[in-house]
């Protein structure tokens, strides 16, 4: 027979334990987000010194990423011995992040597919694992919010509305929050209204606004739209219905 005492410790003692668990569990996810989203940056930054350092010597590296990059170096540093000597090692140091941070990156998209809060969350069009998994880790516990629109302003992406007849938008980042999840959700905005082929309510919405208030204010409300429907399809665990993404 149990004391109430004993109760308690039965009860929440593993709860603190799984709880624990599941915070460890999103800091090691974010570490690897954080860490491949680093060396990115750094492969960038790379390519685009050895770029102006060959433009200083009037060698114009063609567009292209990648090996394409690596194949127009090599080529122009033909017959360029003195030269050879200072970007090679550089173009070296490059490659070797470059395979690093793919390493990383396998890693999260493995880590994605096994995730059941990724895979709901990467149903939406434009919204891949890396912006999966870090909206799901910067927000861990979708009960942490009690409504789903407190997420967009928790992010950074504040609400500012305007409402005049039929325009009802909201368009300002305060800046504050997640910048870096922040920054993905923009993206994933950008590729709804650019590039994305799959129709929805979502994107009909931020393509109409994109017509009324210019397409940086669109892109900012939809970032945050997506804030806000990302957070009730965790919340619902309900993958995303085109037809009703908008009115979320």
């Amino acid at each position: 027979m149990y004391r109430l005492g004993d109760w308690k410790t039965e009860r929440h003692g593993p709860a603190q334990t799984d709880y624990s668990r599941k915070g460890f569990d999103s800091m090691l996810t974010r570490t690897l987000v954080a860490a491949r989203t680093r060396l990115v940056r750094i492969t960038t930054e790379l390519s685009n010194q050895i770029r102006g350092l060959m433009k200083t010597f009037g060698l114009i590296v063609p567009a292209g990423k990648g090996s394409t990059f690596e194949t127009n170096v090599r080529s122009l540093l033909v017959d360029q011995d003195g030269l050879a000597a200072i970007v090679l090692p550089m173009l070296e140091a490059w490659r070797s992040l470059r395979i690093r941070a793919a390493e990383l990156g396998r890693q999260l998209l493995a880590g994605a597919r096994q995730s059941q809060a990724c895979r709901i969350l990467m149903s939406i069009p434009g919204v891949g694992a890396i912006t999966a998994t870090s909206f799901a880790t910067a927000i861990e516990d979708p009960d942490n919010f009690k409504r789903s629109r407190s997420v967009g302003a928790w992010l950074g992406l504040t609400t500012r509305r305007y409402q005049s007849g039929e325009v009802d938008y909201d368009g300002h980042i305060s800046r504050r929050g997640d910048r870096h999840v922040r920054g993905l959700l923009f993206e994933a905005a950008t590729v709804i209204l650019t590039r994305s082929s799959a129709e929805s309510s979502l994107r009909r919405w931020g393509l109409k606004l994109r017509e009324r208030v210019g397409f940086k204010r669109a892109a900012v409300a939809v970032a945050r739209k997506l804030a806000v429907i990302m957070h009730a399809m965790l919340k619902t665990g309900t993958f995303f219905d085109r037809s009703v993404g908008a009115a979320a």
